[in-house]
């Protein structure tokens, strides 16, 4: 079983992350922390919880940063346009949710948590780095105590998403990014190299529904306005990017690796833009030396990819 912190910004592809991870046998979901990102602090907790009311979620939503490592940055629009103004797909999401947040901050309850299960836990990050770049300014010895982080974000050997040079998760928050890329912990980065080969269809989320139960339905619903919203850039359905740094914990075969020290422009025209020295290329001496050598995927069997959490979200324990 693998010991999970799920460290999210829901948003629609969080909310399909959340459900694979709830429903993957291999998985132990001990943590949900939430960030801003994909909506305002104040929204994404609410997603959070609304999300494991819904799917009778037993782990705990700790309530994270609502504002950059650095907050002289200054403030972006929530991305309304591609997860509505309620952050999952305008599905008319209650506005409170009868449910109490764990008393510590998010980045408090990374380190507790992390500290009374040394060497166990794996945090997913699939929003801005901001929590767990607190969790190390707060505590930096819980670095040594991670079992592995793996990230959604960054763009490596191809453009990025929110502008040319930068994935969005990254560009939110690169401070942060820099921060956790650069810290002594094992590190995976699942960015737009490979996420943008895994499309989930109408067709095959239609499939999750059939079998699925109200779980996949409610999903589905979620879904469909990213899918609108995804019509100008791929011919049918979305791209599912944070599902992808879920499947790496239980499958990282699936995965091509390479392996070298990363860094994190901030500021600039390419702010946000993440850079990989290769261990297998010689360099002068630079910013990216004395640090420790981070993995990032290059490679991905996106079939396998999309079999994997097609039959995991298909999972309905109720039937």
């Amino acid at each position: 079983m693998h010991k999970v912190i799920f460290d999210t910004d829901p948003g629609v592809d969080d909310a399909m992350a959340l459900l694979f991870l709830h429903n993957h046998p291999e998985i132990d979901l001990i943590g949900i922390t939430s960030v801003f990102g994909n909506a305002s602090i104040d929204t994404t907790t609410r997603n959070a919880l609304y999300l494991k009311q819904q799917w009778n979620i037993p782990a705990p939503v700790a309530r994270g940063a609502g504002e950059t490592l650095d907050p002289a940055r200054p403030h972006v629009d929530w991305p309304t346009g591609i997860h509505g103004h309620d952050g999952l797909g305008n599905i008319g999401a209650p506005e409170t949710v009868d449910l109490a947040c764990d008393p510590r901050p998010a980045h408090r309850f990374i380190i507790e948590t992390v500290r009374a299960n040394p060497g166990e836990v794996t945090l997913v990050a699939v929003g801005r780095m901001t929590n767990l770049a607190l969790a190390l300014r707060d505590d930096p010895d819980i670095a040594v105590l991670v079992k592995e982080v793996v990230i959604m974000g960054g763009a490596f050997d191809m453009r990025g998403n929110i502008t040319p040079a930068a994935e969005a998760n990254i560009h939110g928050d690169p401070e942060a990014a820099d921060a956790v890329m650069t810290a002594p912990w094992p590190v995976v980065v699942v960015g737009l190299d490979v996420t943008e080969e895994t499309v989930m269809t109408r067709a095959r989320l239609a499939a999750i529904v059939a079998t699925g139960g109200e779980r996949a339905k409610l999903l589905s619903d979620i879904s469909q306005f990213y899918i609108d919203f995804y019509e100008q850039h791929v011919e049918d359905g979305m791209v599912i990017h944070d599902s992808c740094a879920c499947v790496y914990v239980v499958a990282p075969h699936l995965f091509t690796l390479r392996s070298g020290a990363i860094r994190v422009v901030c500021g600039g025209i390419a702010d946000g833009q993440t850079i990989q020295k290769a261990d297998d290329h010689l360099f002068p001496p630079s910013a990216w030396d004395n640090l420790p050598s981070q993995n990032v995927c290059v490679g991905i069997d996106a079939d396998a990819v999309l079999d994997l959490i097609s039959e995991t979200l298909a999972l309905n324990p109720a039937a």
